[in-house]
Protein backbone atom coordinates (compact mmCIF):
# COMPACT_ATOMS: atom_id res chain seq x y z
CA UNK A 1 0.00 0.00 0.00
CA UNK A 2 2.83 2.45 0.80
CA UNK A 3 4.51 1.57 -2.48
CA UNK A 4 1.46 2.44 -4.63
CA UNK A 5 0.74 5.64 -2.69
CA UNK A 6 4.35 6.81 -3.09
CA UNK A 7 4.29 5.92 -6.78
CA UNK A 8 1.06 7.90 -7.34
CA UNK A 9 2.48 10.91 -5.49
CA UNK A 10 5.66 10.71 -7.56
CA UNK A 11 3.66 10.50 -10.82
CA UNK A 12 1.50 13.46 -9.76
CA UNK A 13 4.57 15.52 -8.87
CA UNK A 14 6.23 14.70 -12.18
CA UNK A 15 3.08 15.66 -14.09
CA UNK A 16 2.86 18.99 -12.23
CA UNK A 17 6.56 19.68 -12.86
CA UNK A 18 6.17 18.89 -16.56
CA UNK A 19 3.16 21.21 -16.81
CA UNK A 20 5.05 24.01 -15.08
CA UNK A 21 8.06 23.59 -17.38
CA UNK A 22 5.81 23.63 -20.46
CA UNK A 23 4.11 26.81 -19.23
CA UNK A 24 7.44 28.57 -18.56
CA UNK A 25 8.82 27.55 -21.96
CA UNK A 26 5.72 28.89 -23.72
CA UNK A 27 5.78 32.25 -21.93
CA UNK A 28 7.33 34.96 -24.16
CA UNK A 29 10.71 36.30 -23.16
CA UNK A 30 10.50 40.05 -22.68
CA UNK A 31 13.36 42.16 -23.97
CA UNK A 32 14.71 44.94 -21.82
CA UNK A 33 12.77 48.16 -22.38
CA UNK A 34 14.34 50.66 -24.73
CA UNK A 35 15.29 54.08 -23.35
CA UNK A 36 12.81 56.92 -23.74
CA UNK A 37 13.57 60.01 -25.82
CA UNK A 38 16.17 60.33 -28.56
CA UNK A 39 18.90 57.69 -28.30
CA UNK A 40 21.34 55.73 -30.43
CA UNK A 41 23.42 52.70 -29.63
CA UNK A 42 26.56 53.49 -31.64
CA UNK A 43 29.37 51.04 -32.35
CA UNK A 44 32.60 51.13 -34.34
CA UNK A 45 34.16 47.87 -35.47
CA UNK A 46 37.59 47.75 -37.11
CA UNK A 47 37.86 45.39 -40.07
CA UNK A 48 39.42 42.10 -39.09
CA UNK A 49 38.69 42.69 -35.39
CA UNK A 50 38.56 39.58 -33.26
CA UNK A 51 35.05 38.35 -32.62
CA UNK A 52 33.54 39.87 -29.55
CA UNK A 53 31.78 43.06 -28.64
CA UNK A 54 32.76 46.09 -30.76
CA UNK A 55 33.53 49.45 -29.15
CA UNK A 56 30.25 51.19 -28.52
CA UNK A 57 28.15 53.36 -26.27
CA UNK A 58 24.59 54.54 -25.74
CA UNK A 59 24.20 58.15 -26.89
CA UNK A 60 21.21 59.84 -25.25
CA UNK A 61 20.12 63.30 -26.35
CA UNK A 62 17.46 64.44 -23.92
CA UNK A 63 19.65 65.73 -22.21
CA UNK A 64 22.94 64.82 -23.97
CA UNK A 65 24.86 62.12 -22.06
CA UNK A 66 26.47 58.69 -22.22
CA UNK A 67 28.96 59.57 -24.97
CA UNK A 68 32.38 61.26 -24.95
CA UNK A 69 31.08 64.08 -27.20
CA UNK A 70 27.36 63.88 -26.49
CA UNK A 71 26.68 67.65 -26.75
CA UNK A 72 28.23 67.95 -30.21
CA UNK A 73 26.85 64.61 -31.50
CA UNK A 74 23.31 65.50 -30.39
CA UNK A 75 23.57 68.97 -31.97
CA UNK A 76 24.70 67.44 -35.28
CA UNK A 77 21.89 64.88 -35.16
CA UNK A 78 19.38 67.62 -34.34
CA UNK A 79 20.52 69.64 -37.39
CA UNK A 80 20.24 66.51 -39.60
CA UNK A 81 16.85 65.50 -38.13
CA UNK A 82 18.37 62.27 -36.80
CA UNK A 83 19.65 61.14 -40.21
CA UNK A 84 23.37 60.38 -39.85
CA UNK A 85 23.77 60.34 -43.63
CA UNK A 86 22.66 64.00 -43.76
CA UNK A 87 25.37 65.27 -41.38
CA UNK A 88 27.47 67.66 -43.50
CA UNK A 89 30.99 66.35 -44.21
CA UNK A 90 33.80 68.22 -42.49
CA UNK A 91 36.88 69.53 -44.26
CA UNK A 92 39.86 67.39 -43.34
CA UNK A 93 42.92 65.80 -44.87
CA UNK A 94 42.88 62.08 -44.14
CA UNK A 95 45.80 59.71 -44.72
CA UNK A 96 45.42 57.18 -47.50
CA UNK A 97 45.73 54.26 -45.11
CA UNK A 98 43.49 51.29 -45.70
CA UNK A 99 42.20 50.39 -42.22
CA UNK A 100 38.43 49.89 -42.70
CA UNK A 101 36.01 50.56 -39.87
CA UNK A 102 32.29 49.86 -39.80
CA UNK A 103 30.05 52.35 -38.04
CA UNK A 104 26.65 51.13 -36.87
CA UNK A 105 23.87 52.99 -35.08
CA UNK A 106 20.49 51.72 -33.96
CA UNK A 107 17.91 53.59 -31.93
CA UNK A 108 15.19 56.17 -32.27
CA UNK A 109 14.94 59.85 -33.09
CA UNK A 110 11.73 61.82 -32.55
CA UNK A 111 9.84 58.51 -32.28
CA UNK A 112 11.21 57.17 -35.58
CA UNK A 113 13.49 54.15 -35.73
CA UNK A 114 17.09 54.79 -36.79
CA UNK A 115 19.28 52.13 -38.40
CA UNK A 116 22.61 53.11 -39.96
CA UNK A 117 25.56 51.00 -41.09
CA UNK A 118 28.45 52.06 -43.27
CA UNK A 119 32.02 50.88 -43.75
CA UNK A 120 34.64 53.60 -44.24
CA UNK A 121 38.23 53.25 -45.53
CA UNK A 122 39.59 54.43 -42.15
CA UNK A 123 38.50 56.19 -38.96
CA UNK A 124 39.53 59.63 -40.27
CA UNK A 125 37.14 59.37 -43.22
CA UNK A 126 34.42 58.10 -40.86
CA UNK A 127 34.91 61.15 -38.62
CA UNK A 128 34.73 63.61 -41.52
CA UNK A 129 31.47 62.09 -42.77
CA UNK A 130 29.66 61.38 -39.49
CA UNK A 131 30.85 64.20 -37.24
CA UNK A 132 30.95 63.41 -33.53
CA UNK A 133 28.35 60.63 -33.58
CA UNK A 134 30.94 57.83 -33.78
CA UNK A 135 33.72 59.70 -31.90
CA UNK A 136 33.77 57.34 -28.96
CA UNK A 137 37.08 58.53 -27.47
CA UNK A 138 37.42 61.58 -25.26
CA UNK A 139 40.15 63.17 -27.42
CA UNK A 140 39.22 66.52 -28.91
CA UNK A 141 36.16 66.88 -26.70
Amino acid sequence: MTYTTTLRALRGGLAATAALLAFCAAAPAHAAPEPAGDWLLVTVTPSGAATGAPDGTLLRCDPPRGHARADRACAELQAADGDIGRIPPQDAVCPMIHAPVTAHARGQWKGRPVEYTETFPNSCVMATRTGAVFALDAAGA
